[in-house]
């Protein structure tokens, strides 16, 4: 399994909503995601900013079916009256994962 990391923001004044809304995601969109390959999701937030942890095998793969998952295009623009959107990388792409720095766990003496 692979783990990356995202990043998105949220509209000003949607924090407390966004953790309310995540309170309790909807069961059928876990089992999407389960499906698409994703076996773990976490998200800490910081002010507006979200930070996400995704354990899966194939990201893009995962995506790819999500994109056509009805439950999941529910979820995204259910969303969409919080999230700004996802982090763009430098070449200018939103959604992609962030550059993996270090792991302690890793690292050998």
């Amino acid at each position: 399994m692979n783990r990356l990391a995202l990043h998105s923001r949220l509209i000003p004044g949607t924090e407390e909503a966004y953790e309310i809304e995540h309170a309790r995601v909807w069961p059928e969109l876990i089992t999407a995601m389960n499906t698409a390959g994703i076996s773990d999701w976490s998200i800490w937030r910081s002010g507006r900013d979200l930070f996400h942890l995704v354990v899966t095998d194939d990201f893009e793969a995962a995506l790819a079916y999500l994109r056509d998952d009805p439950t999941d295009q529910r979820w995204q623009q259910h969303m969409s009256q919080f999230v700004e959107g996802f982090a763009a990388n430098p070449d200018g792409v939103a959604g992609q994962a962030l550059r993996h720095v270090w792991t302690m766990s890793e690292q050998t003496d």
